[in-house]
């Protein structure tokens, strides 16, 4: 009984690792690209892509924001919001509020 035991436990251990997930290249650009920040005690995911960026807010509404040409400060707008900022310091405008993102940092995938 004990060592059928020990080689179930064994093949669920092999089953179980076979099942892990390996990031395509895709997958890792996309979570480079990637960044994470608090607005109004909500996460706010923010994926920044050629030409424009994507927000996918706490309720899971996705935003697509298109980049406006400036200077040092990159701007993304589609009208109604305006995403401004660089590296992980970025403000959101709301029809002419404006809200400082906090705790802005690199997105880490959750692990499996």
């Amino acid at each position: 009984m004990r060592l059928e035991f020990a080689w179930f436990a064994v093949a669920l251990a092999l089953v179980a690792t076979g099942c892990e997930h390996k990031p395509t290249k895709e997958e890792e650009e996309a979570a480079r690209n990637t960044i994470t920040c608090q607005l109004a005690g909500d996460r706010l995911v923010i994926r920044f892509d050629s030409g424009e960026v994507r927000l996918l807010t706490a309720t899971a509404e996705k935003i697509t924001l298109y980049q406006i040409p400036s200077g040092a400060v990159m701007r993304y707008s589609n009208g109604n919001l305006e995403l401004r900022g660089k590296g992980l310091e970025w403000t959101l405008t709301d029809l002419g509020a404006s809200t400082v993102l906090e705790s802005c940092k690199q997105y880490t995938a959750p692990k499996p």
